[in-house]
């Protein structure tokens, strides 16, 4: 016999603030949780997103003609010690497929440099030989391709090799297991984590009345070798995988409370928002004032209005519009709002809210 639990508020989707979205940047918002939920889930995931998640790195070069890492290089500015160096810094990105063969196994990567004397007149005296030199194989896209790895001061034609392989995390050299090390091969320090940063926030938010459940804000930067996005949700399942195992201390199944009136959940849910009053929610004095000089007193009254009458008040900005329509969208309402259904028209909102306040007031009585 399964154990009946009460409710638990759960987001209903998660959002992205693309007014400061950017190509390796993303703020995730999710919204609501039970109280301490948000640091929960938040710290779970920051935690996973920095150490668990896999890209692919250089993990060892071999260039000809140099036994070791300590030396300088005829006809290169840069000595082995910088080069390996700025190989660190180098970021490749693929994501392996299910159907792929030993896409996991580390791939060496070679390439003949070839530099003559009238590219390095060219480029007045010092060639730069950046990453996309080489790398010579379609199966990596190169994310900084020109970053400089060395630099040519004299004609030279040289081999390199690059050992290329996916993993997670931190890796120093001593822990890489190289079965086939060919002499001459320098092992280098690997750092596979994709992600630079992780942020996370926990605001108060509201339900109804209640004012003390959390939003969740989750701040990710990434270096390119995925995107925040794939950054989350690879995360999220990794979660969910160690989660599972747990599955068999399921001596009791858990049903959980979805309230004791299915059928009227989301409409008095829908009420409990429609009639607050604008000054119980975070707006800007600004937006405020221009609410209140159009005699709008509740949500209610807000969400019937079009938006194109909305920019007809006096003083009301696009800015004051963009973050209203951000507010709204914070609690699953819009402008415009059809709301026939729920019996309100423009003509009667204001009447509407005060008797349902009323009516729900002689309930809690």
């Amino acid at each position: 016999m399964a154990v009946k639990y009460g409710k638990f508020e759960l987001p209903v989707k998660i959002r992205i603030e693309e007014s400061s979205r950017k190509t390796n940047f993303a703020r995730f918002i999710a919204e609501p949780f039970e109280r301490g939920f948000g640091h929960t889930v938040g710290n779970s995931l920051r935690r996973i997103m920095l150490s668990s998640l896999e890209s692919p790195a250089i993990i060892s070069v071999r260039i000809e003609g140099v036994p070791h890492e300590y030396m300088a290089i005829e006809g290169i500015i840069e000595d082995m010690t910088h080069i390996v160096l700025n190989l660190k810094t180098a970021l490749l990105r693929k994501i392996p497929q299910d159907d792929e063969q030993r896409s996991r196994d580390p791939r060496i990567l070679s390439k003949t440099i070839d530099i003559s004397a009238d590219q390095i007149e060219k480029s007045g005296g010092q060639f730069p030989v950046t990453l996309k030199d080489l790398i010579p194989s379609s199966d990596f896209e190169v994310v900084n391709p020109e970053l400089v790895i060395f630099t040519v001061t004299k004609p030279l034609v040289k081999k390199v090799e690059l050992r290329v392989a996916i993993g997670r995390a931190y890796v120093p050299s001593e822990r890489h297991i190289i079965p086939d090390r060919h002499t001459n091969e320098i092992v280098i320090d690997t750092a596979f984590s994709p992600v630079r940063l992780v942020n996370y926030f926990v605001e108060n938010t509201r339900v109804g009345q209640d004012t003390d459940f959390d939003r969740l804000i989750l701040e990710v930067t990434t270096d390119g070798r995925i995107t925040p996005e794939e950054a989350l949700s690879f995360a999220t399942q990794i979660g969910i995988l160690h989660f599972s195992v747990f599955e068999e201390l399921n001596l009791k199944p858990i049903t959980f409370d979805h309230g004791e009136v299915e059928a009227n959940t989301d409409r008095d849910a829908l009420l409990s928002k429609l009639a607050l009053k604008i000054s119980e929610i975070e707006l800007s004095v600004r937006s405020t004032n221009c609410l209140a000089g159009a005699n709008i007193e509740t949500i209610a009254e807000l969400v019937v209005m079009p938006e194109s009458e909305m920019l007809r008040f006096r003083n009301f900005g696009k800015k004051s519009l963009s973050e209203i329509k951000s507010k709204l969208e914070e609690m699953g309402l819009s402008l415009g709002m059809d709301l026939t259904k729920l019996g309100i028209n423009r003509d009667n909102v204001r009447q509407f809210v005060a008797d349902y306040l009323n009516e729900k007031a002689g309930k809690e009585a």
